[in-house]
């Protein structure tokens, strides 16, 4: 049987794969102007990163001038805060920017010792002590850094701008012919910041800690690149081919493979395969899951790496990333030397980043000797005027390097909460901690 269509069916058919015509371009056009939308946004989330690292290098920079003829505790402590709150700024801003692959560890030392650096000042100063000569100096030469350091951004902000490619497709292609100035620009910056003085304070990022040979890799056996390749392919949630390594490794204290993938880099140390730390680069907008939840992503996330025995301290929330810090824990005493950081995204709970540096060199198997002080004994250290709510055993470093056993005494003044230590062997009051608890964390200062 013949089947033909009549007039009337063709004007039907035709005006019918029209509409679908229309609708399908209708649709292309709206899909591309939310594509366009989107990688505007990207572009102008990457230039705002560099511009905000720019910044925040030219307000250290203006501190670290300031600072070397401060000549009260009260100004050390203004200036010191202000030099922390800039440098946490811009670590912020290099997380969001996508340079994975790139070797940047005079940038990264340099942004987490100068403020820590001016804090243990600060301290010094409010004990009395003077800024001495050797001081000043180093504050002069981390000025000289961070002059580098701001020009060489303004720089790279500057090459950013009078290109004629975006600047997420210059980032994307990072390792290509045509984002070979960002490359650079990263390059001269680390160049700027290799004169920069020791440091050594009493701080986790001094130079005697940096340079100190980590306790967890000393002995540990060597491990093959495609071993190490599996652990950073764990530690980044991809798969192992996704895994390509950087040009060089990282030497020093602790030699490790450095790999990257789209999107994120990794160092898994050569001995004893640790992963030492990973992070991820992109922009978090948005805040909608709470610092509880993020805090169970950041435990779900230790478990999967096989990590255990660590307590949840303290946590901070920033920028729309939450970074929660574990301590190692064992038989009841809690250890603040051996430290790992997780970064948590509060848009989606993705891990963005994991440091396990601190862990990775004081942790060891260690033999505790039993306490000469009793609870009650301790108890009796604290303040009249502090109520004593809980207490229990801790270890706490006192110069960064050595450590000391403590019993934690948790008391309440009113509505402040303080945390003072007493050493469980002498009795002497070693240290006191203000608790402070709000809705973007908990910190102890």
């Amino acid at each position: 049987m013949k089947t033909t269509l009549s007039r009337r069916g063709i004007v039907r058919f035709a005006s019918f794969m029209i509409a679908i015509i229309a609708v399908l371009a209708a649709s292309n056009i709206i899909y591309m102007r939310k594509l366009s939308r989107l990688e505007n946004a990207v572009d102008s989330g990457y230039a705002a990163a560099v511009e905000s690292l720019a910044q925040s290098a030219d307000r250290i920079s203006a501190v670290l001038e300031k600072g070397r003829y401060a000549s009260t505790p009260a100004m050390m402590t203004r200036l010191s805060n202000s030099l922390t709150e800039s440098s946490a700024e811009a670590k912020s801003a290099l997380q969001s920017l996508p340079v994975w692959g790139m070797e940047l560890d005079g940038l990264e030392k340099f942004l987490s010792q100068v403020g820590n650096y001016a804090v243990s000042l600060s301290t010094r100063a409010t004990a009395g002590d003077e800024l001495s000569e050797e001081d000043r100096e180093s504050f002069l030469k981390l000025g000289e850094c961070a002059e580098s350091l701001k020009n060489s951004l303004w720089q790279l902000k500057a090459r950013l701008l009078t290109s004629d490619r975006s600047v997420s497709e210059l980032f994307e292609d990072i390792g290509g012919e045509m984002s070979v100035f960002i490359t650079d620009g990263f390059s001269e910056i680390e160049d700027g910041l290799k004169d920069m003085p020791k440091l050594i304070y009493d701080g986790p990022f001094s130079d005697h800690i940096i340079d100190r040979t980590p306790l967890m890799t000393e002995n540990a056996e060597h491990v093959d690149v495609e071993e190490a390749r599996k652990k950073a392919a764990l530690a980044l949630g991809v798969e192992d081919f996704r895994v390509l390594d950087c040009e060089a490794g990282e030497e020093g204290k602790m030699p490790s493979y450095c790999f990257w993938c789209e999107g994120g880099r990794c160092a898994v140390s050569e001995n004893g395969g640790y992963t030492v730390y990973s992070m991820k680069s992109r922009a978090v907008d948005d805040s909608v899951i709470s610092p509880e939840e993020a805090c169970g992503y950041a435990e779900k996330y230790l478990e999967n790496l096989g990590i255990e025995g660590m307590e949840r301290t303290y946590y901070e929330c920033y920028n729309n990333v939450c970074t929660v810090n574990y301590a190692y824990s064992e038989g009841g005493v809690i250890c603040y030397t051996d430290l790992i950081k997780v970064a948590v995204a509060l848009d989606n709970g993705e891990i963005l980043g994991f440091d396990a540096r601190g862990f990775l060199v004081n942790h060891h198997d260690r033999d505790f000797e039993e306490p000469k002080l009793g609870e009650e004994e301790a108890k009796d250290v604290a303040a009249d005027s502090l109520s004593v709510e809980n207490c229990r055993l801790a270890v706490i470093p006192t110069d960064s390097v050595k450590e000391k056993l403590c019993y934690e005494l948790k008391c309440r003044d009113g509505d402040k909460t303080v945390l003072v230590y007493v050493n469980a062997m002498t009795g002497d009051e070693e240290d006191i901690l203000m608790l402070i608890e709000s809705d973007t964390g908990v910190l102890a200062v």
